[in-house]
């Protein structure tokens, strides 16, 4: 999915200046305790699926376009794990963004995962003993989100 036309009309007017942006995570587990991960077409890294909501879109809804849109896989949502203000991320273009990254839970409910838009260069299923390298947003991410009913985290320690 390319980059939505609010932000690309957002940035025509403000530049590579920071931007406040509601993102939406999903720590996705399928039958077998796996985590679905995707490696960034932006950056080459492993990470937990995300992206931004659309204007006036709610956060469990657009998690699950998000997933199905970058994956192929159909999902639903057992939990909300975190609501955290990222770190200020600078793209390789220099556009700066923070994001208020709204964190879920989900279940694998259909579907072959693999790459379905130009956000990722892959996309697969890891056991959470033998996970590649990923941020530390997104490790803590998986740990919150391996209690099945944890209670959200709304501030790191």
């Amino acid at each position: 999915m390319p980059i939505p036309e609010f932000i690309t009309a957002t940035r025509a007017k403000i530049g590579h200046d920071l931007m406040w942006m509601p993102g939406v995570c999903a720590v996705v587990f399928d039958d077998d305790g796996r985590v679905l991960l995707g490696k960034r077409a932006d950056n080459g890294k492993w990470a937990n699926i995300a992206g931004i909501l659309e204007p006036g879109e709610d956060p469990e809804p657009g998690i699950l376009r998000e997933i199905l849109e970058e994956t192929g896989v159909r999902a639903r949502v057992d939990r909300l794990v975190s609501i955290l203000a990222d770190d200020t991320i600078t793209y390789p273009n220099g556009d700066q963004a923070r994001y208020l990254s709204v964190t879920f839970r989900a279940r694998y409910v259909a579907g072959t995962a693999h790459v379905a838009d130009d956000e990722s260069l892959e996309v697969d299923w890891f056991p959470i003993d033998g996970l590649p390298e990923l941020s530390r947003n997104h490790r803590e991410r998986i740990q919150w989100a391996l209690a099945p009913d944890a209670p959200p985290v709304l501030r790191r320690n």
